[in-house]
């Protein structure tokens, strides 16, 4: 039998299959390329992901104009199955880079990643998107950072420098455009929905996101609310009076911290009627003896700090106790070295955002100053915005309307900036679809507590709205406040050497 037309028909048969392979191989090559993401790595985070960009027009009124790419990493789903409506991440600030804090938040968010992708978008003005960054000034004497000549004049430098860049237009860096953003990027990935998480200003954010595309977001979750007709600058004082004083009663209440610090309360009225005053300390950023005039201003952001967090307010006694009595070590310490460099905040972009959105309404403020705090933010803020270039705020953006999805409302009860009374007035606006958890003993952020994690889960997670909206979240409910810090007596720290 005559065996070459077989041959012939099987060498064109294989021709045929490489071929094929050659044109699939082209063909997923192809796809790679036009793919909204490629793989990437971020520090901190250990696994391969996905990042993204999608450009958009600097002013929306002009999208021929001047172009800025908009930067997101994607977290892939574990499960091959995966849902179609991804979780984002909006940070905080105004000014924090989402993409730079995912390592620090990936862990309340892990179970969530199992059938959903996690999506972190580094808002126009922050991270890796048209960044509007002052100079990092940690490297600063106590005595230069805190004195009010020298920050607003730093300030003002950095916004001219900031005014010769490409995209230095500060008037396009609102939460209203900076949404509008998120919403093209959701498009870029496909996702006919997501689930919206935003802590402090990135609740803010994630109701002008839901305010302006209310058919794209399933759900959403606001932790520690910062709505957007808060009047930040005169809502610190209120507030921050409102924290402090609930710490000095927590430990007039409490036995042991009333009988190491019996006359605390006096203490610090004694303390605050010192100032201005020349003081001695060691700069707990760069470790070196400073004496510098500490001003009221600066000893009342050194108290709220701490404040933020109930653990870090429990050495509040100690610190104000010292403080009194000329040692100032306590309250400096807890100030700390500012954070890395990567939690720090854009501030260019932060008061492109505050000088719009909160500084007009300023001077129409309900917010009552606390008697410690007074106006002091207040001013600072009129002093920076008076020349910072502002951009158009609609009328809509501060009226806050009937949420259409399930909405969980988050408040720490010992928040010093953003306390229950704001997420009862948004839990009240958004009206049946939101549920208000007030943990009484928390400070700024809720969903860090240990329990939130599956919280979160499971109101995201859960197939039906009426679910959701009875997710179960008395686990943080019943968190205590910390019991205060006892420093160890002299005479028992001798009697051990």
């Amino acid at each position: 039998m005559n065996q070459q037309p077989y041959k012939k028909r099987r060498n064109a048969g294989r021709a045929l299959l490489a071929a094929g392979a050659l044109m699939a191989l082209a063909a997923a090559a192809q796809a790679a390329d036009s793919a909204p993401t490629k793989a990437c790595r971020i520090a901190g985070v250990a696994n391969e992901l996905q990042c993204g960009s999608v450009k958009r027009p600097l002013d929306p009124a002009k999208p021929d104009g001047t172009q800025i790419d908009v930067h997101y990493v994607v977290v892939p789903a574990l499960a091959r199955n995966k849902l179609t409506d991804p979780v984002l991440f909006l940070a905080g600030g105004p000014g924090q880079s989402a993409i730079n804090i995912a390592p620090m938040v990936l862990n309340r968010l892990s179970r969530m990643n199992n059938r959903r992708d996690l999506v972190f978008v580094d808002q126009r003005g922050t991270g890796r998107s048209a960044p509007l960054e002052c100079p990092d000034d940690r490297h600063l004497s106590a005595a230069e950072s805190a004195d009010p000549a020298r920050q607003l004049q730093r300030i003002e430098q950095c916004r001219d420098s900031l005014a010769k860049l490409p995209h230095g237009d500060m008037r396009f860096y609102t939460t209203t455009i900076a949404m509008q953003d998120m919403d093209a990027v959701r498009q870029q990935l496909g996702a006919p929905s997501w689930n919206v998480i935003g802590g402090s200003y990135g609740t803010r954010a994630a109701l002008e996101l839901q305010r302006q595309f209310p058919q794209q977001v399933r759900r959403m979750v606001i932790d520690g609310v910062a709505p957007p007709d808060m009047t930040l600058p005169a809502s610190f004082s209120t507030d921050g009076q409102a924290a402090l004083e609930a710490a000095l009663n927590a430990c007039e209440k409490d036995a042991a911290c009333s009988k190491s610090f019996p006359n605390l309360r006096q203490q610090w009225t004694a303390l605050l009627a010192s100032l201005p005053r020349q003081i001695s300390v060691t700069n707990p950023r760069t470790g070196l003896p400073e004496r510098f005039e500490l001003s009221r201003r600066m000893l009342l952001s050194a108290v709220r700090l701490p404040l933020y967090n109930p653990a870090s307010a429990a050495a509040l006694p100690a610190a104000i106790s010292a403080a009194a009595e000329g040692r100032f070590e306590g309250l400096m310490g807890l100030v700390g070295g500012g954070g890395s460099r990567k939690s720090q905040l854009a501030m260019g972009m932060h008061f492109s955002v505050v000088c719009a959105e909160d500084y007009p309404r300023l001077a129409s403020a309900t917010d009552k100053p606390g008697a410690d705090f007074g106006d002091s933010d207040a001013q600072y803020y009129r002093a920076v915005c008076k020349n910072w270039p502002q951009g158009q705020v609609p009328a809509e953006f501060f009226q806050v309307k009937a949420s259409p999805a399930p909405a969980l409302v988050l408040s720490g009860g010992a928040d010093p900036v953003t306390p229950p009374r704001h997420g009862e007035r948004i839990t009240k606006a958004l009206g049946p679809n939101a549920v208000h958890v007030v943990v009484a003993e928390a400070g700024h952020g809720v969903m860090s507590l240990g329990c939130m994690r599956d919280v979160l889960f499971r109101f995201i997670d859960a197939k039906e709205d009426a679910a959701a909206l009875k997710v179960d979240a008395s686990c943080a409910a019943k968190i205590p406040r910390p019991t205060a810090f006892l420093p160890i007596p002299a005479e028992r720290s001798e009697s051990k050497k």
